[in-house]
């Protein structure tokens, strides 16, 4: 059986244009039937596309990537993944831009040294990158919502009758489901509501 080359491409939800990845397998000469493609994190290697990718890819084969990144970004997984493609199945993998990372070809013992080493460093550059990304991007939440950004939906404001429904349905004249119809809201919508003024109330009460 004739040996195949896969291209694996990988681009975050956010970051949705492939094309760069996909001229890069084409002028590698895979073919458009065999490249496979994610729009997932990189945290880990629960994606469909991966999946499939390894029950297709068999010893012999070769399989290619534009950088170590786009194969994933958790150091310890990287690793692993790299060692179950090349050692147990047999898997030449091709890392365009880093030629060291080519496993087609015969190693000496140096070769391989070197090249082990490239990959230890790429997968940890890899995810220092994720941890900074996600350390930046909470700094940002954090600095935001110091100056009064809110995040997520906004509370529904409550409107001028519902007081006075409050009052009636607090006395128990009208059930809370009654309260509110009266008010368009969900029975949830009000009893969140009701909630919200208990908080404020025992809060207020603290202070």
């Amino acid at each position: 059986m004739e040996n195949k080359q896969y291209g694996y491409i990988r681009v975050s939800k956010r970051e949705q244009n492939e094309s760069r990845q996909i001229r890069a397998m084409e002028e590698f000469g895979i073919l458009p039937a065999n490249l496979i493609c994610d729009k997932q994190s990189g945290k880990d290697f629960d994606r469909p596309g991966y999946k499939r990718l390894l029950k297709k890819i068999k010893a012999g084969d070769t399989l290619v990537i534009k950088s170590i990144d786009r194969l994933g970004r958790n150091y310890d997984e990287i690793l692993e993944q790299w060692r179950l493609l090349t050692k147990e199945k047999g898997v030449g993998v091709v890392v365009l831009d880093m030629p060291l990372l080519d496993t087609r070809k015969g190693r000496d013992l140096t070769g391989t040294l070197i090249a082990d080493i490239v990959l230890q460093l790429l997968s940890y550059v890899a995810q220092t990158e994720r941890d900074f990304i996600r350390q930046r991007q909470r700094e940002g939440i954090e600095a935001a919502r110091a100056n009064g950004v809110h995040f997520g939906r906004r509370a529904m404001e409550s409107p001028d009758n519902y007081e006075d429904i409050k009052e009636k349905w607090s006395h128990g004249n009208i059930s809370a489901r009654e309260a509110a119809r009266l008010l368009g809201i969900s029975h949830t919508g009000f009893k969140k509501w009701v909630l919200r003024d208990m908080e404020s109330n025992i809060s207020a009460k603290i202070i």
